[in-house]
């Protein structure tokens, strides 16, 4: 009885601080949300590692993104993505073809430029993970595990700086084993930008296939 009794204690304190971790996740996230919402715009470059042992891949690529509110413009892999709140343009120098395509929000799993830094608030569950130093800076990690038992991403890191409340890298787990790492590598906010920032001109291609999803 008395081994009952202790065991039964156990797991109610194991219980209680997990719930307590899970509302200090909770508060965490809530203020990287209500900092990001302060900014007019952001402006972030970041590094891509893709990895996945068993398939033997392992790629690094650069990239930039401009965001104000649901705007953006991304720079990746040699595209340029604009999206001015309505269409999104895929511009491909190197097959000199630009895709226009309606706003689509049937995927709502896609952690797409407009929602990398709140993708959060919905469709997860999260626990309150490791704590890092990198760069002299202090990383806490949120675990994230989709809610949706067929989503094919077994869990996602999201590493937050403590001290500035901001996104610091996020690592991504699939079932398959492939782990996709973004690295945030600068971060400013409320630049200056063009008026025509999240315009797309199609005089600046005139030899552009422009091929019209929609």
């Amino acid at each position: 009885m008395n081994k009952f009794i202790s065991l039964a204690f156990v797991i109610i304190g194991l219980s209680l601080n997990l719930n307590a971790q899970d509302k200090k996740a909770k508060t965490l996230l809530s203020e990287v949300t209500s900092k990001i919402k302060k900014f007019d715009n952001i402006s972030i470059e970041f590094k891509y590692t893709l990895n996945n042992s068993k398939e033997n891949v392992n790629q690094d690529s650069k990239g930039s993104v401009v965001l104000q509110g649901n705007k953006y413009v991304l720079n990746f892999m040699g595209v340029t993505k604009i999206f001015d709140g309505k269409k999104t343009y895929t511009i491909v120098p190197e097959d000199e073809e630009i895709t226009v395509s309606n706003m689509n929000d049937s995927d709502e799993k896609a952690i797409t430029p407009n929602k990398m830094l709140t993708f959060f608030n919905n469709g997860y569950k999260f626990s309150w993970d490791i704590l890092q130093n990198s760069k002299g800076r202090k990383i806490q990690y949120i675990k994230l595990t989709p809610s949706n038992n067929k989503d094919q991403r077994k869990e996602i890191l999201l590493g937050i700086d403590i001290q500035t409340k901001t996104i610091n890298n996020l690592i991504e787990i699939g079932k398959n084993g492939t782990k996709t790492t973004l690295t945030v590598n600068s971060f400013k906010t409320n630049q200056p930008l063009s008026k025509n920032q999240f315009t797309f001109v199609a005089s600046k291609y005139p030899n552009y296939y422009i091929n019209k999803l929609d």
